[in-house]
């Protein structure tokens, strides 16, 4: 269901009135749903691909061998290979927290973002600090293994959405390894991507979590394809 032109423009208004906090050109005026592939130039899993509706490359994760993510640090690029935004694990850390810089590496510069478990028990439940708009907060909560988890803004809203990929043709939810980042209207598709980063750094390896998911092969009452899905938040 397609929100009023009132509606959006207010939503819009909502989230956009501390302006970006990546980049500007990844701000969306209408809702927007990318495809995200895990995948990696020679070692499976260990990179990502995110596409539009009309499967325009938008962002991309290169990894150059099983040893890359030791780093502690990944890169966001965008479709000709320019650094968007650096994730980098802060250490030490008792909550695993993470921070987010412009650009590639982070030496020498201010933190954007970060990013820490809300508690060390928690599932998935993470809180997100915007440190170029001192209060505005966002916090994550859902299974990110399982890919069910929103973004929300302090008032509660859902500003985007991880989940399951539905093939349109079948109706069947394909694997784990593809995914659907939903995006609302005026919300920082490089920051929502960056979060996705910093959640496969800290979750990726864990499995399904306790409270399952959907299977590989399930069928779904609905068909969320990039025409017809919506992220629920009227």
């Amino acid at each position: 269901m397609l929100w009023p032109t009132a509606a959006k423009r207010m939503a819009a208004e909502t989230v956009t009135k501390s302006g970006a906090i990546v980049e500007k050109g990844y701000v969306y005026e209408e809702e927007t749903h990318l495809t995200v592939l895990k995948t990696s130039l020679f070692f499976a899993g260990d990179g990502f691909t995110a596409y539009d509706c009309k499967g325009a490359l938008v962002f991309r994760v290169d990894s150059y061998g099983p040893d890359a993510g030791d780093t502690g640090e990944v890169v966001l690029m965008d479709a000709s290979g320019r650094c968007i935004l650096t994730v980098r694990r802060k250490r030490p850390s008792l909550h695993q927290r993470w921070e987010g810089f412009v650009g590639e590496g982070s030496e020498g510069k201010k933190a954007l973002f970060s990013v820490r478990r809300s508690s060390i028990i928690g599932r998935s439940s993470m809180t997100v600090e915007v440190y170029t708009n001192p209060g505005e907060e966002y916090q994550i909560e859902g299974s990110f293994a399982c890919r069910s988890c929103n973004i929300l803004a302090a008032d509660k809203e859902i500003v985007a959405e991880i989940r399951r990929k539905v093939d349109a043709t079948t109706n069947v939810v394909l694997g784990k390894d593809v995914f659907v980042l939903s995006l609302k209207a005026g919300f920082d598709g490089a920051f929502a991507m960056g979060l996705v980063l910093v959640l496969d750094q800290i979750y990726g390896a864990d499995g399904d979590e306790a409270g399952g998911g959907v299977h590989t092969g399930s069928k779904v009452g609905a068909d969320p394809t990039c025409e017809d899905s919506n992220l629920n938040i009227l």
